[in-house]
């Protein structure tokens, strides 16, 4: 019989450990390209309630942070217009790599190598519970929308698309 895995120690938990998160641990098996439908299926909760973390850069190369639900897509020019830039557009995964220090698949927006702006979808707010990268691939954290707000500071946008 195989003892269960624990949670691993990442720059992320001891982010969330350092501000008095509370949160849970959720490890399940990564699917290459998978996403957030997968973690959602293995975790068995809903895939809107999984946030992902991108990674994008405005037209000076300048990086930030979105955070989306899982079954919902990024409205770029919407992004742009919000974030005050001419145009954002998503990182390439070595570039994200570099901005976080997380691999992609794994990036979680607390204990990011450099500080960057966060923005957040709006109606995440709305949700009693999510799910976040916990800064390692099969790895997510459960915690309260609202410790977002308190820990990173993120504007708030509404630039969510139907998947």
């Amino acid at each position: 019989m195989s003892k269960p895995e624990h949670a691993p120690e990442t720059p992320a938990t001891k982010f969330l450990k350092a501000h008095k998160v509370p949160f849970s641990t959720h490890l399940y098996a990564y699917e290459e390209h998978g996403g957030t439908r997968v973690s959602a299926r293995e975790l068995n909760v809903d895939e809107h309630a999984v946030v992902k973390t991108l990674v994008f850069e405005d037209e000076n190369a300048k990086p930030l942070i979105v955070l989306m639900h899982g079954d919902c897509k990024v409205s770029a020019k919407e992004l742009a217009r919000q974030a005050g830039c001419k145009k954002v557009e998503p990182c390439k995964p070595e570039v994200a790599n570099r901005h976080t220090g997380f691999l992609v698949g794994g990036t979680s927006p607390f204990g990011t190598k450099k500080a960057l702006p966060v923005f957040l979808e709006r109606s995440i707010l709305d949700l009693p519970l999510i799910y976040i990268n916990g800064g390692r691939r099969g790895f997510l954290v459960g915690i309260h929308p609202h410790d977002l707000v308190r820990t990173l500071n993120p504007k708030a946008v509404a630039v969510a698309l139907a998947a």
